[in-house]
């Protein structure tokens, strides 16, 4: 018997249809059978893990992930057991540490050796470095702090010196007033830095904690770029351009910005040396498979020689919805077909 293409979903959730299932699950599953693909949809319950686990073994050549993080309560238990099909011959899409490694805030620090990221982006895993490199960072530019979770802007601080430190200083002292607006609503709120760290902690601790530290670019005003990729095919550019207000940075929908799709022929500088990037993108991140469905965003930046540049933001390919465009379901299983294709060569 031919074997099956699986999506994984979770019952329950925000992103779901009246019929239960994502909005843009059930046009991919029915784009692979219009193609002679069988495909089916199967809901990831902890308590039927190992039942699961046995059946996709048997029955599947491929799993699509279509899980928002945000719905999935046993994630470390979904990404083992994604892990073991990996290791049993199924194919991932993604792989569960390339969803890890492309869709964690920290692969800015990872990148840095790219013409993505600044070389003054930094990771902190503990309270200690932290507080250790803020001061310093926050005293060389005005800087924007990111936390691993949450979504929509949540936990995401641009940080600014309310009085500019005097020459010659080289770290801000804990007692400077900082001015503190976040890129969930563009709401903004005034601290001391010590108190203002000593609030971040909460961001640091617990599973996967951290706090990525970028300097702020200015120029996100004038909006902030995502590539929607199909594994290495870009398929468009959203222009998120943020609400024009003095203190707005954010470009998320509930903030106010303002979205448009253009092609990727539109942002060709952008897009060709991103994709000549990713060689050395994939190299970084563990050598794994390119996801799926991913995206890429970015914020535009002036270089030395005074020339426009992109520099990368945060990329996701957890569960990246295309429910606004349903027609790329079929472009989707192209892609899947090819996975399977290439896979099934190599393995032969």
């Amino acid at each position: 018997m031919e074997k099956k293409v699986i999506f994984f979903e979770v019952r329950g959730g925000t992103d779901k249809g009246p019929d239960g299932y994502r909005k843009d699950t059930m046009p991919m599953v029915n784009a692979l059978q219009q193609r002679g693909q069988d495909a089916e949809v199967i809901f990831f319950d902890v308590t039927k893990k190992e039942e699961i686990f046995n059946y996709v073994k048997e029955q599947g050549i491929a799993y699509v992930s279509r899980i928002n993080p945000g719905n999935l309560q046993h994630e470390k238990e979904y990404f083992d057991m994604l892990r073991e099909l990996c290791n049993a011959g199924v194919i991932g899409m993604p792989h569960p540490d390339a969803m890890i490694g492309y869709g964690s805030k920290d692969v800015l620090s990872k990148l840095t050796s790219t013409n993505l990221v600044p070389d003054d982006t930094f990771a902190y895993y503990t309270i200690e470095a932290f507080k250790a490199q803020f001061p310093t960072s926050l005293a060389m530019t005005e800087r924007v702090l990111k936390q691993n979770r949450g979504s929509t802007g949540e936990g995401i601080w641009r940080v600014k010196l309310v009085e500019p430190l005097a020459e010659g200083i080289k770290e801000v002292p804990l007692d400077a007033e900082i001015k503190c607006t976040e890129a969930k609503d563009n709401h903004v709120e005034y601290w001391k830095l010590s108190e203002f760290m000593t609030f971040c902690e909460q961001y640091i601790t617990g599973l996967n904690g951290m706090l990525i530290d970028m300097r702020f670019l200015p120029r996100i005003i004038e909006g902030e770029i995502r590539l929607f990729m199909l594994r290495d095919k870009p398929v468009h550019v959203v222009h998120k351009k943020p609400a024009e207000s003095e203190d707005a940075f954010s470009a998320t929908l509930f903030s106010g910005a303002q979205y448009r799709y253009d092609a990727p022929e539109d942002w060709e500088e952008l897009v060709q040396n991103f994709l000549t990037q990713l060689p050395l993108v994939t190299s970084l991140l563990g050598n794994y498979a390119l996801p799926l469905i991913w995206t890429a965003d970015f914020m535009l930046d002036t270089n030395e020689a005074g020339e426009d540049c992109y520099i990368l933001g945060e990329m996701n390919c957890s569960c990246v919805g295309f429910t606004s465009e349903l027609s790329l379901a079929h472009q989707v299983a192209e892609e899947i077909l090819a996975c399977i294709h290439e896979n099934t060569e190599v393995s032969a």
